[in-house]
């Protein structure tokens, strides 16, 4: 088999999104079903289901601006601004962006040259891209993680 491990990271990121990874718990089959009212549901002084999905996808999308070459522009205390949703439309947006950021990440990353991995991502204090790379898949499955739970709570509190 010869599989780089930038196409194996790659390869991770997208089964914590779609599926066939390890722990068999993915966002787009936890997301089935969640409608924008229980998207927008808070339950004692937790998150919403759609905050973690900006929160999850605003990481994906800025480190997705550093792989097409542009600076690294994310500050944590924007991380969870979620813009209103206002109806089940803008749930959807917020879906179909956080699917296509993901892919298009996936993307870049399985393409990347294996030596970038050891490189700094933008800057020493950061670590390197496999640093950064991994990370986020680790953050991913950890509000994966709160967004089943959730979930599970906002199901035990409905009729």
């Amino acid at each position: 088999m010869n599989t780089t491990t930038t196409k194996q990271i790659a390869q991770h990121f997208r089964q914590v999104h779609t599926g066939g990874n390890w722990t068999s718990v993915n966002l787009q089959d936890t997301l089935a079903g969640v409608d924008w009212k229980m998207a927008t549901t808070t339950v004692q002084h937790c998150n919403s289901i759609a905050a973690l999905v900006f929160h999850i996808n605003y990481y994906v999308s800025e480190v997705l601006k550093v792989l097409q070459g542009h600076p690294l522009q994310a500050h944590d205390t924007y991380s969870f601004l979620l813009p209103p949703l206002r109806g089940p439309e803008d749930w959807e947006k917020l879906l179909q962006k956080t699917f296509a950021d993901a892919e298009a990440f996936a993307r870049l990353v399985e393409n990347m040259p294996d030596e970038k991995l050891q490189e700094n991502f933008e800057q020493e204090k950061y670590g390197s891209y496999f640093r950064n790379l991994q990370g986020i898949i680790e953050h991913t499955h950890y509000h994966l993680g709160q967004i089943v739970i959730i979930k599970k709570m906002i199901g035990a509190t409905t009729p």
